[in-house]
């Protein structure tokens, strides 16, 4: 399977290269009017039209093999075979060692039930018994 996925990813980078590069090769809309009355672009091996065809045509299978190549990557690296790792919020929370190391000199407390089996302490809803009276 790293075997195929490495020859899309080839394909891929390749097709957007000469992808690049056509791009970069054709004439703007500009080039065709100066052609029309008899410039250089004329003489060239498509023609005065026939490059224009041919580059955007191979433009677009080149962006058709690309596309192609970016679902079929998206696609496969969508493995849902394997479990899942679960969340951070799955986990026990774990307490940092020097909240739970005892003071010197202080009362030791005495460890609390577990934490399914306390109480949660009810807050209000708003901001309002939080703000100090005047």
């Amino acid at each position: 399977m790293p075997l195929f996925l490495n020859l899309i990813v080839a394909l891929q980078i390749l097709s957007a290269l000469v992808m690049i590069g056509l791009v970069l090769i054709q004439h703007g809309k500009g080039a065709d009017m100066g052609a029309s009355f008899g410039s250089g672009a004329s003489g060239s091996l498509f023609g005065a039209t026939g490059s224009a065809n041919f580059l955007s045509r191979s433009t677009a299978v080149c962006a058709a093999v690309f596309f192609s190549c970016t679902l079929a990557l998206a696609f496969l690296s969508n493995d849902r075979s394997r479990p899942a790792s679960g969340s951070a919020l799955d986990s026990p929370a774990v307490a940092a060692s020097a909240a739970s190391a005892p003071l010197q000199g202080a009362a030791q407390i005495p460890t609390a039930a577990p934490a399914s089996s306390v109480p949660l302490p009810t807050v209000a809803a708003s901001g309002a018994a939080a703000i100090p009276a005047k």
